[in-house]
């Protein structure tokens, strides 16, 4: 089996969680605060805040930013369901902003054209969740400036995009949005087996998504209510969840870490390679705008044909059947029947069903060989040559 994506681990990796089972501190000790600024570092932010997943860590953004019930937050149809979920946690409403057939993210056109309708009826949102999917970037730059028009804040969803770039620096730095959320999961570009993280430049926000990390409780004397007690002392401000990173979690990133720009590059040449065996394919490959370096988490192709639903599922069985582990990111968050329960249905995002219709992701890693890659095409060449 020839997988999508998989971790790479090293004796270094290994040697650094082991050195954590040998030491005092499985929870709550010193790897987590050295891995968030290492992190925040690396990507140019002032604050960094790791957790469990990059679900919870888009919850606790969700909270920090103040969305709570009456509010309405958007994002895009194509990513997993935890991007939208997110915002129903916080019991706010949710909506959808269709994609770009070129990068697969929020279209900034239709943001502009949904933002303008919805100033009209007064149902602006509070939160737009821009998905970096694949990892490549949205329009930040675009999204950012109608952010200002419109007043509303931005999450970065990057959980498929540490290490990628816009306009030549690191995806993370939030000079566009409050928040940038990374995961950590065994297939994204590097892991902490399961944790995701989230930047910040505002301390406010970087202090309350630690509160709510930890159950709502707070050891900051400068912040009781009641200071006048002993060194045992702690106080919850907040309702807040166990969402704490591990020690053996935050060794495993910091090893993985050194390792970020090498992964990140071999995904490019991965891609490189695509491109030329893929070329002369009935298959529309992927493309990255010039403000971007994507640090590819996904390759994501789109069968063309006149029935492209019918004939992906036939090369999806084919190249399964292979032994090609191939999958679907992903199905439209409003089509899921949870979603349609809440009132959205077929074609409500065109441009997001007609992606989702043809698409299929291949395998990249950054281990993959270019064997591996040929013999995936090759495979796929096969499945696309079958009639009926």
């Amino acid at each position: 089996m020839i997988p999508y994506g998989k971790q790479h681990i090293t004796e270094k990796d290994i040697d650094a969680v082991l050195e954590v089972l040998k030491s005092d501190f499985l929870t709550q000790g010193p790897k987590v605060p050295d891995f968030e600024a290492l992190v925040a570092k690396k990507v140019g932010a002032q604050h960094a805040v790791a957790v469990n997943s990059a679900t919870s860590a888009l919850h606790i953004a969700c909270l920090a930013l103040g969305l709570q019930k009456g509010d309405l937050a958007w994002t895009s149809p194509i990513s997993f369901v935890a991007s939208a979920n997110c915002v129903l946690y916080a019991g706010a409403e949710v909506d959808f902003v269709d994609i770009d057939q070129e990068t697969f993210n929020i279209c900034p056109i239709k943001l502009e054209e949904k933002l303008i309708e919805a100033a009209k009826v007064g149902r602006l949102p509070k939160i737009v969740i821009a998905v970096h999917m694949c990892g490549q970037s949205a329009d930040m730059a675009k999204i950012h400036e109608l952010s200002i028009k419109y007043n509303f804040k931005i999450i970065e969803d990057a959980s498929h995009a540490i290490g990628g770039r816009y306009d030549a620096r690191y995806i993370g730095d939030c000079r566009y949005s409050e928040i940038t959320i990374f995961s950590f999961h065994p297939v994204k570009i590097i892991t902490t087996a399961e944790g995701g993280i989230a930047t910040t430049n505002d301390p406010q926000l970087a202090e309350k998504m630690s509160m709510l990390r930890s159950h709502g409780v707070t050891r900051n004397q400068a912040a009781f209510a009641d200071p006048d007690n002993g060194l045992w002392y702690y106080e919850q401000h907040d309702l807040g969840f166990n969402y704490r990173m591990t020690e053996l979690q935050a060794a495993l990133g910091i090893s993985q870490l050194e390792r970020l720009d090498d992964y990140v590059a071999m995904r490019n040449n991965g891609v490189q390679i695509y491109y030329d065996l893929l070329s002369d394919m009935p298959v529309k490959l992927p493309r990255v705008s010039d403000k971007s370096y994507s640090s590819w988490h996904l390759f994501v192709i789109r069968v063309e044909s006149e029935n492209p639903k019918m004939v992906r599922a036939k090369v999806f069985a084919k190249l399964r059947e292979e032994g090609i582990g191939v999958n679907v990111h992903y199905i439209p968050i409003h089509l899921q029947p949870y979603y349609q329960q809440l009132g959205f249905k077929k074609g409500d995002f065109p441009e997001a069903e007609k992606y989702y219709d043809a698409a299929i992701s291949i395998p990249l890693y950054a281990q993959i060989t270019e064997k591996e890659q040929r013999i995936v095409v090759d495979v796929l060449q096969k499945a696309l040559a079958v009639k009926g």
